[in-house]
């Protein structure tokens, strides 16, 4: 099932209370697509979500439309969208059981609508068995782990049968590693039955890794939608580049193509005035002695050497800020690495966002690279 979202604005307040929660919004998700829409707290993201699920209304002036495939269900209340909704705190029913849970959407439909109690039982076992928390039917909540609550919420929302599935920071309440865990259950599941869904997370890394596009938001608009891959390797400004990951910044002034900022100095090839270049940490090697093209002077003040990568944070002796960087364990054994050691940075690249482009301009090594 198809989302087309058309001038989705939303006020909030009167009068000199008014104040604007989104601007107006046009979006088109695809059928079977799994979109997060991603941001940092008061972008909008939970009230674009709400709008498209019929618990908020958008502002009535603008000509606002929402269509689930040709379906108009712009003015069509809650009930009536078919939607499934899965809430950050799970809202299960305390005083039943895992089956009952699952299957209460389906004993409350109208008469007409509702499947027979075996048709129910069928369907509610097979979604227990999905999430894999058959064994726990009879279990209460109260019995079961916040990822095993979380998973009996999404059976729950499944068991109707939704067009679209909604999520609102879906593993926000879960600590890191049954939130990674859950999140590539999600992934297969999804792929597995093919629904069309959107969630919210203010998470970076559960953006990139669930979604097949991510739209990135803040105050009140979308700032880029594209691919994960794209998003992180060409963000379309300087709000994008931050919001993504761990930056590094170099700020200081361009004389006859080098960049100085008290110690430090890069060549570059921009024009003479005051830049502000961002790097990300995997971008800046670390050498004992500096380059020609590179003077920038630092200090090891902590060292994480677990995981793929070995992370180093710096003091630059130039900035009042810390500098991060990431490793190879090759080299941090080459280098022997170790708090209090002098170094230099050495950018591989480095991005620029002037005001007058949405585009970021590239160092030339990176565009060459």
């Amino acid at each position: 099932m198809s989302i087309r979202l058309h001038n989705i604005g939303k006020h909030f307040g009167s009068g000199r209370q008014r104040t604007q929660a989104l601007e107006p919004v046009n979006l088109d998700i695809h059928d079977g697509e799994l979109v997060g829409l991603l941001g940092p707290s008061g972008s909008g993201k939970t009230t674009l979500l709400r709008i498209i699920a019929g618990l908020e209304h958008a502002d009535p002036d603008g000509g606002a439309r929402i269509l689930f495939g040709e379906r108009d269900v712009t003015n069509v209340h809650v009930r009536d969208r078919r939607i499934g909704f899965v809430f950050q705190h799970y809202a299960l029913f305390r005083h039943m059981t895992v089956f009952d849970n699952v299957a209460f959407g389906l004993t409350v439909m109208p008469r007409r609508n509702r499947p027979t109690s075996g048709e129910i039982r069928a369907r509610v076992h097979r979604l227990l068995e999905m999430v894999q928390l058959e064994q726990l039917a009879h279990r209460y909540p109260a019995q079961l782990s916040g990822g095993q609550q979380q998973r009996v919420s999404l059976a729950r929302a499944l068991a109707l049968r939704p067009d679209v599935l909604l999520l609102d920071e879906p593993f926000g309440a879960l600590d890191a590693k049954v939130r990674q865990d859950l999140r590539r259950w999600l992934r297969h599941l999804h792929d597995e039955l093919g629904f069309t869904s959107l969630f919210v997370t203010h998470d970076q890394e559960e953006a990139l890794e669930l979604s097949d596009r991510v739209a990135v938001m803040s105050n009140g608009r979308i700032e880029q939608i594209d691919t994960p891959d794209a998003v992180y390797r060409s963000p379309a400004n300087h709000f994008v580049f931050e919001f993504l990951g761990d930056v590094n910044h170099l700020e200081g002034e361009v004389r006859d193509g080098t960049l100085t900022c008290g110690e430090a100095r890069l060549s570059v090839e921009l024009p003479d005035g005051s830049e502000e270049l961002l790097l990300r940490p995997h971008e800046v090697r670390l050498a004992e002695a500096p380059t020609p093209e590179a003077h920038l002077p630092v200090t090891v003040t902590a060292i994480s050497p677990v995981g793929a990568e070995v992370r180093v944070e710096l003091t630059a002796d130039w900035l009042g800020e810390p500098w991060l960087a990431t490793v190879r364990h090759a080299d941090y054994e080459r280098l022997g690495l170790s708090r209090g050691q002098r170094l230099y940075a050495i950018p591989r690249r480095w991005h620029r966002f002037p005001d007058a482009s949405p585009a970021p301009a590239l160092s030339p090594l990176a565009r060459a690279a």
